[in-house]
Formats: structure tokens, C-alpha cells, sequence
């Protein structure tokens, strides 16, 4: 990543199994920045802009979302006496051979999607919050549990979204059948070629037809949508990350010309790809 983005140094040691940073009048002071924990931050009193891997959404009042290892991540904030609480912690929080069990699925189902950062709603955040305002004053083991617990409810909770594109924190891979799987990775080799869904329905031995159907089914999305999502994310991390002009992200999303591609960034985005870029520096000024 380039110098647009801070890799943070977190003060979460080896011993811990988790810290609470809780910023009362924050300033949102802080640059664009990633580390290789995992943050739960509430934002509370406070309305602004928040940055999500190549996400840029407003966001009122109460803000909570989870992030994962290494996605990028910022907010701006305008009210004064806006409070900010951070709970970071390990990747191996509970270990592999814990993760696996049963009980303990919803979580890591929630840590998985966590990557591309996870929204939650107005109502849960209203009924988690408490508890997080509660676990910023706590210590101990019975802290740990409720950290857990807090986990937990957040898993299973209703309403979460997702905010930034699988293809800008890399989340190709994001279903268990082998199939997809294979044209998942065909995508990302080739995102800048022209590629046609005839060529994909063979790669698994499928005609178009039968292979459209398929693939619906197990994403939820038409193929066109979806290699158009992995372009738009694809170009989302260029701009964000790279000093290269409108026109080389353009063709190296895999778009043919530059009205095509500012269309299609629009409607996904909201704004033009000159527009998102110049919105991402000023958020980053420090």
C-alpha cells in the first residue's frame, strides 16, 4: 500500500486478549490506516463520513462495525463531545481447534466477513451499545466472557451489511462450492482481458446456459453483475491506492472505454471515479 494509508502499530500485545480504546471528545485526527487485528468501533454523538475498504458512506449518531485483519479504514466526524470506543483484538483470538466447533460457528462466520467490514443495524447497535459502554469500565476474566458474548449476539444479529467489495480486500474465494471457486480465480487472473461467459461455462464444463443458471443460484448474482462488482472494487482499490490517471484504472478494471466505465462506477458508488478519489484524499489529509 502506498503512503495514502497508515499501517497502524496497535498496542495489543501477545498477552492480551483483547484492549478497549475509549476516545471521549475524539477529533477523528487519525489518517486512513490498517493493522492486522481485528477492531470492533462504536462512534457515538457524532455524524460524518466513514471509510471502509472502498466504501465511503455518511453516517449519523450512533456508528458500529466490525473490520477485519489489514482492510483499510477511517472516519470523520464534526460534532463536538463525539465518543469513540475501540475494542481491537488477535486474529487467533480463540484458536483454530476452538473456531471449528459447532457452537462457536455464527462467530466465525461473522470474523469471515468481517474483512469486508460488517454493519450493524440501528436496533443492534442500541442494544450492544450498553454493553460496550459497560465493558470499557470492566476488567478480569468475567470481562473476557462478556467480550465473548458481546461477539456472539453481534453474529446472530439481524440487518448486518457489508460495506466494501470482496474484490478490494481480496475475498475472491467466498463460496464452498469448487466450481465457483475455479471461476472465482479465472476472474481475478484475467479481470483486465475480455472475458465472456462462454469461456467461463467451459472452463467447468458447462454450457452458457445451464452455467448462468448455476451460477445465479449460488451467488445470488447474474454473471454480468458480479465481474462488473469485481471491476468496480478492482478499480476502487487503484484509486484509493495508486497515483494512476482515470484512463489506466479504466482499462486495468477490464473496461473497454471511459464512459463505460464512469457510468458503471456511478451507479455503484454514487459518484464519478474522479469524484471518489478526490473525496478519499481529503478524508486522508494529515
Amino acid at each position: 500500500m502506498n503512503n495514502r494509508i497508515v499501517r497502524e502499530i496497535t498496542p495489543l500485545t501477545e498477552d492480551d486478549f483483547f484492549i478497549i480504546l475509549d476516545h471521549i471528545n475524539a477529533k477523528f485526527d487519525f489518517p486512513i490506516h490498517y493493522h492486522p487485528e481485528f477492531e470492533l468501533n462504536m462512534v457515538m454523538h457524532s455524524k460524518g463520513r466513514r471509510i471502509i475498504g472502498d466504501s465511503i458512506k455518511d453516517y449519523n449518531n450512533a456508528d458500529l462495525v466490525l473490520i477485519g485483519p489489514n482492510t483499510p479504514h477511517a472516519w470523520t466526524g464534526h460534532e463536538i463531545g463525539a465518543r469513540v470506543i475501540t475494542i481491537q483484538f488477535q486474529p487467533e483470538l480463540l484458536g483454530e481447534k476452538v473456531m471449528i466447533r459447532k457452537m462457536i460457528h455464527p462467530i466465525k462466520e461473522l470474523l469471515e466477513r468481517a474483512r469486508l467490514g460488517v454493519l450493524f443495524s440501528q436496533e443492534t447497535t442500541q442494544n450492544i451499545a450498553p454493553r460496550i459502554l459497560q465493558l470499557s469500565e470492566s476488567s478480569g476474566f468475567d470481562s473476557f466472557l462478556e467480550f465473548l458474548s458481546i461477539l456472539y449476539d453481534l453474529s446472530i444479529s439481524r440487518s448486518q451489511i457489508m460495506l466494501s467489495s470482496p474484490s478490494y480486500v481480496g475475498q475472491f474465494d467466498i463460496s464452498k462450492s469448487r466450481r465457483i471457486k475455479l471461476v472465482n480465480q479465472y476472474l481475478h487472473d484475467n479481470l483486465q482481458n475480455t472475458i465472456k461467459i462462454g469461456d467461463v461455462a467451459s472452463l467447468v464444463n458447462m454450457s452458457t446456459s445451464a452455467f448462468s443458471h448455476f451460477f445465479k443460484k449460488r451467488t445470488q448474482r447474474a454473471f454480468s453483475d458480479y465481474l462488473n462488482d469485481l471491476r468496480i472494487g478492482h478499480a476502487s482499490r487503484l484509486l484509493i491506492e495508486t497515483e494512476k490517471n482515470i484512463s489506466e484504472v479504466c482499462f486495468e478494471s477490464g473496461f473497454n472505454n471511459i464512459s463505460n466505465f464512469n457510468r458503471s462506477f456511478k451507479a455503484q458508488k454514487g459518484c464519478t471515479p474522479s469524484e471518489f478519489r478526490s473525496q478519499q484524499k481529503l478524508i486522508t489529509k494529515y
